[in-house]
C-alpha cells in the first residue's frame, strides 16, 4: 500500500472517529469540568452562557488565584506531553479593551502553552516554548475583547497553527514546532497568567484541550477535516525511517544469536543447587521444614506443604509434635475439665497449700516428684510470678527461651510475661499458626520493594537488593543513575546553582543570593535592573543591547545619537532597544529589502488612487507625495474624499477606526496625527492618554513584583515590550527590523535576530519540505528533521534546506 493509501485511510479513519462516535474522552482535558472555577475561587461566579449544554463562569476583577490543583495539572500535563498535535477550544465573551490571558501552562518564567486576548491591541497570542527551547510568541491581529460571545479555536498540528473564530478559518501559518515535553511541576492557570498579572475579564464556557488532530471539528462539526495534516505525513515517514533502522539492527543482532546457537549444539551441562552445603542434582526434591523443595535448572524451588484438615478420633486430639509440619492426633488426659495432650504439665495446690505437678502420660495424668527443691529467687515476692505449668515460681522478666524451644531457624523465641512463644523474622511470613516455622517473603514476586528506575529487584532471605542496571551507577540503596552528571559536569545548572544527582537526571538548586529555576539563576536586585536588565551582582546591572544607565532605565535613541545613517527617503525609527530605518510617507520598498532604506521608492499615489483629491480636483504626483490641483479656470472646493466620505476643507474629525487619531482635510489632502494630551484638562480621553491618569487602581505591578508603573508607562521584559494601561500589564513581542535573509541567529543576550552566513549556526530557518537531505544511510531526509547518527549515541544531525549538520549532545556523553 503507498504512502497516498495510508494517508486516505487513516483520513478516512480519524473523521469518522471524530464526527462518528464523538471525541474520546482519554483525548479531551474538559478544564472547566476539572478545575471547577465555581468552587471555592474569588472573583469567579457562573453566570448564564453562550448555550444552556454546560456551566459559564464570569472572571471579575484582579484579587484572583483560578490555579489548578498538582493533581489536576499533571493530568494535563501528562495528556499534552509528547503530543504533535493539538487543539485549545474556547467559548468566551470578552469586555471591551480587555487583555487577559485565556489559559496558561507554564514553569516559572518558561512559558510552554499560553493563550492570550489583547483587546488593547486587537491580538490573539499564542505563547510555548520550541524544540530548541526558545520561547516563542504566534501574533494573530484580531480582536475577541467586543463583549460579543465568539467561539475560537487554535489547531497545532507539528509546524502548522490554524486559528478559527466563529467557525472561520482566519489564519494559517507554519511556525517553529512548539516543545511538549512539558514537566509535571508545571502549573495551570484559567483566565490568568499568574497571581498578579494578566486578568482576564469576561466569560467563558467550554474551555477544552483535545490531543488530537484538528480538534476544532468537536467545535465546528460541518467543517470538513483537511487529509493529511502536516504532523500525519512528518509522523509517518519518520516511522518509516525508524522502522528500518531498527530492521537493520534486529537482523544483525539474530544473525550473531545464530552463530552462539550454532556453537552450543553439541554442549551438555547439568545444573545443581547448593543447600545448606548439600548438593542436590537436577528434578531432585526434599522437604526443608515445613517446604517441599526441588531443584529445577540449577535454582532451588519451594512450596509451602499444605497441611490436610485433622479428623481426629473421640480421646484424641490434633498437636503439634516436635520435628512434625503439620499436626497429629495425640491422645488426650482429662484434667479439671480440660484437655491436655501427651508430655503436657499441671501444677495445682492441696487443701494445705503444698503444690502438686502432674503431666499427661498415656492418657493418665501421673503426679511428677520434684527432683530438687525449688531455687531460691532473687527478687521480692511482690515481682514473683507462679505458673500454671511448674511448681516454682519465677521473677518477673524470667528467660523461658533459655530453657528451649521449637523455633527454627527463620523464627525468633520471644520472652512473654509467663512463658514464650515463636514470632517469625522480618521478610518471612509463618507456615504454622504457632510462627515456629515460617518461611521467605519474595518481595520482589509480591512487588513489596522500593526498587526505582535502572534497577532490577533481586530476592534474599528476609529481605531485598536493588542492583542496578548494566551500565548504571548507585546512587542509594533503591536508585540507580546512568552517571554522575554533577560530578563529570554534565549538567545544565547555572555556575550559581548547586547540582543534585537523582535517578535519571539531576536537579539544580541557585545558591543563597541568587534566584531562578537553577538552570538560570539570577542574582537577587530587589527588582531594581528595567527593561531586560540583568543582575550580576548586588546593584550591578548588565544591560541588554539597545538600554543603558545604572539600572538599564534609558533606552538609547540610536537615531537621535547618530549611530544609523538612512537614505533621504527614509527616517530612522527608534524602537525599544532597536532601531530601523523605514521608509517616508509617500514611499514603499522595491521588495529588495535593503537595510539604510536605500530600497525605498517613491509611491504614485495618483496612479495607486491612494490620494484623498476630491472630483472637481486633478491629482499631480510628486517625489514622495501629492498634490490635488484645481483646473485652469475652475472654483475647486479643496474638499477631500477620505474612507468613501466627502470631507470639506477645514473639517476635524476623529479616525473611526482609531479614537486617538485626529485628521483634517486640508486642500484636498487628509492630514492626521495622534492627539495631543492636556492632563490639565478633566475631561482629557484616558484611553488615548493614560498618563493623565490619577486613580492608583490604575497602577500595575511591574513582573519582579518590586515595581509599581503608573498608567500609560512602557518598558521592556523577556524581549517583550510592555505598557500599563488601566491597571493592565499587556506585552506583545519587541517589534525587530525585517531580515530579508534566508538563515537568522538570536545572539547572546539579544533580542531580534540577524542574518548568518552559515546555515548551521542558525536559529531560524524557512523550512522548505521540497529540500532534502540524505542521511549515512542514504535515506532522504526532509528538511527540519532530525535523527541519531548511525553508529553514536550522542551525535544529533538536523536538516536545515538541504545543509546536514550535526553536533554531539553534551548531555547524553
Amino acid at each position: 500500500m503507498g504512502l497516498l493509501q495510508l494517508f486516505l485511510v487513516a483520513c478516512m479513519f480519524d473523521a469518522f472517529s471524530v464526527q462518528g462516535f464523538g471525541v474520546d474522552p482519554d483525548l479531551r482535558v474538559s478544564v472547566l469540568e476539572e478545575i471547577k472555577p465555581g468552587d471555592g475561587f474569588d472573583g469567579v461566579n457562573q453566570v448564564q452562557g453562550f448555550h444552556r449544554e454546560s456551566r459559564a463562569f464570569h472572571f471579575q476583577g484582579s484579587s484572583r488565584e483560578v490555579k489548578a490543583p498538582a493533581g489536576v495539572s499533571q493530568q494535563i500535563v501528562r495528556k499534552l506531553r509528547g503530543k504533535n498535535e493539538f487543539s485549545v477550544l474556547v467559548t468566551l465573551k470578552q469586555e471591551r479593551l480587555n487583555s487577559g490571558v485565556i489559559l496558561s501552562i507554564h514553569q516559572s518564567e518558561n512559558r510552554y502553552l499560553e493563550l492570550e486576548s489583547s483587546g488593547q491591541r486587537s491580538e490573539v497570542r499564542l505563547h510555548y516554548r520550541t524544540k530548541g527551547r526558545q520561547a516563542h510568541t504566534e501574533v494573530f491581529p484580531y480582536s475577541l475583547a467586543d463583549d460579543q460571545w465568539h467561539k475560537v479555536s487554535v489547531a497545532v498540528s507539528a509546524s502548522h497553527v490554524i486559528l478559527h473564530v466563529d467557525c472561520n478559518r482566519i489564519y494559517e501559518r507554519v511556525v517553529e514546532a512548539p516543545n511538549t515535553d512539558i514537566p509535571d511541576d508545571a502549573s495551570f492557570w484559567l483566565g490568568q497568567r499568574n497571581s498578579a498579572h494578566g486578568f482576564f475579564k469576561g466569560v467563558m464556557q467550554d474551555v477544552d484541550i483535545l490531543v488530537m488532530p484538528q480538534g476544532y471539528i468537536a467545535q465546528c462539526p460541518d467543517l470538513n477535516r483537511t487529509c493529511p495534516t502536516c504532523n500525519d505525513f512528518h509522523g509517518l515517514v519518520q516511522k518509516i525511517m525508524e522502522l528500518q533502522d531498527v530492521l537493520a539492527k534486529t537482523s544483525s543482532k539474530l544473525s550473531k544469536a545464530e552463530e552462539k546457537m550454532n556453537g552450543l549444539d553439541g554442549c551438555y551441562c547439568e545444573r545443581t543447587c547448593s543447600v545448606k552445603g548439600v548438593l542436590y542434582r537436577e528434578d531432585e526434591a526434599w522437604t526443608d521444614g515445613c517446604r517441599n523443595c526441588t531443584c529445577i535448572n540449577g535454582t532451588v524451588q519451594c512450596e509451602a506443604i499444605s497441611c490436610p484438615p485433622s479428623q481426629c478420633p473421640a480421646g484424641t486430639l490434633a498437636a503439634y509434635v516436635k520435628g512434625a509440619c503439620c499436626k497429629e492426633c495425640q491422645p488426650v488426659c482429662l484434667f479439671g475439665g480440660r484437655e491436655l495432650v501427651e508430655g503436657d504439665q499441671k501444677a495445682v495446690r492441696d487443701s494445705s497449700g503444698r503444690c502438686l505437678l502432674f503431666e499427661c502420660k498415656d492418657r493418665t495424668m501421673r503426679r511428677v516428684v520434684p527432683g530438687e527443691a525449688c531455687p531460691e529467687l532473687s527478687c521480692p515476692e511482690s515481682e514473683q510470678i507462679s505458673l500454671s505449668d511448674r511448681c516454682c515460681n519465677v521473677c518477673r522478666g524470667h528467660d523461658f527461651c533459655s530453657e528451649g524451644h521449637d523455633c527454627t531457624e527463620h523464627s525468633d523465641c520471644v520472652n512473654l510475661e509467663a512463658g514464650r512463644c515463636c514470632v517469625c523474622k522480618e521478610g518471612f511470613r509463618p507456615l504454622r499458626d504457632d510462627n515456629a516455622y515460617c518461611q521467605d517473603i519474595d518481595e520482589c514476586a509480591e512487588g513489596k520493594h522500593y526498587c526505582r528506575e535502572n534497577t532490577m529487584c533481586v530476592n534474599t532471605p528476609g529481605s531485598f537488593m536493588c542492583i542496578c542496571h548494566t551500565g548504571y551507577i548507585r546512587i542509594d540503596d533503591y536508585s540507580c543513575t546512568e552517571h554522575d552528571e554533577c560530578l563529570s559536569g554534565l549538567h545544565d545548572c547555572d555556575q550559581n546553582a548547586l547540582c543534585f544527582n537523582m535517578v535519571g537526571g539531576h536537579s539544580c538548586s541557585c545558591k543563597p543570593g541568587y534566584s531562578g529555576n537553577g538552570t538560570v539563576c539570577k542574582a537577587v536586585c530587589d527588582g531594581l535592573c528595567h527593561n531586560g536588565g540583568t543582575c550580576l551582582s548586588p546593584n550591578n546591572c548588565a544591560c541588554s543591547q539597545g538600554f543603558t544607565g545604572k539600572r538599564c532605565e534609558t533606552d538609547i535613541d540610536e537615531c537621535a545619537d547618530g549611530f544609523m545613517e538612512c537614505d533621504s527617503k527614509s527616517t530612522c525609527v527608534n524602537l525599544p532597544g532597536w532601531y530601523h530605518c523605514e521608509c517616508r510617507d509617500g514611499y514603499h520598498d522595491n521588495g529588495f529589502f535593503s537595510a539604510n532604506g536605500e530600497s525605498c521608492v517613491d509611491i504614485n499615489e495618483c496612479k495607486t488612487g491612494r490620494n484623498t483629491c476630491a472630483n472637481d480636483t486633478v491629482c499631480f504626483n510628486l517625489d514622495g507625495g501629492y498634490d490635488c490641483r484645481c483646473p485652469h479656470g475652475h472654483n475647486c472646493t479643496g474638499d477631500c474624499v477620505h474612507d468613501d466620505k466627502v470631507k470639506h476643507s477645514g473639517q476635524i474629525w476623529v479616525l473611526d477606526s482609531d479614537r486617538c487619531s485626529v485628521c483634517s482635510c486640508q486642500a484636498g489632502r487628509v492630514m492626521c496625527r495622534r492627539m495631543v494630551c492636556d492632563c490639565d484638562n478633566p475631561n482629557a480621553d484616558l484611553f488615548c492618554c493614560p498618563e493623565c491618569d490619577p486613580h492608583l487602581s490604575s497602577r500595575c505591578l511591574h513582573q519582579n513584583g518590586a515595581l509599581t508603573l503608573g498608567s500609560g508607562d512602557t518598558w521592556v521584559e523577556n524581549c517583550q515590550q510592555c505598557q500599563c494601561l488601566q491597571g493592565q500589564v499587556d506585552c506583545w513581542p519587541l517589534p525587530c527590523p525585517p531580515t530579508d535573509c534566508e538563515f537568522t541567529a538570536v545572539g547572546e543576550g539579544e533580542c531580534c535576530p540577524r542574518c548568518v552566513g552559515d546555515p548551521c549556526q542558525a536559529d531560524a530557518v524557512r523550512n522548505d519540505i521540497t529540500k532534502t537531505c540524505a542521511d549515512e544511510h542514504g535515506v532522504s531526509r526532509f528538511s527540519g528533521s532530525s535523527w541519531v547518527k548511525r553508529g553514536t549515541e550522542c551525535t544529533l544531525c538536523q536538516c536545515k534546506n538541504g545543509h546536514t549538520c550535526c553536533s554531539v549532545d553534551p548531555m547524553c556523553l
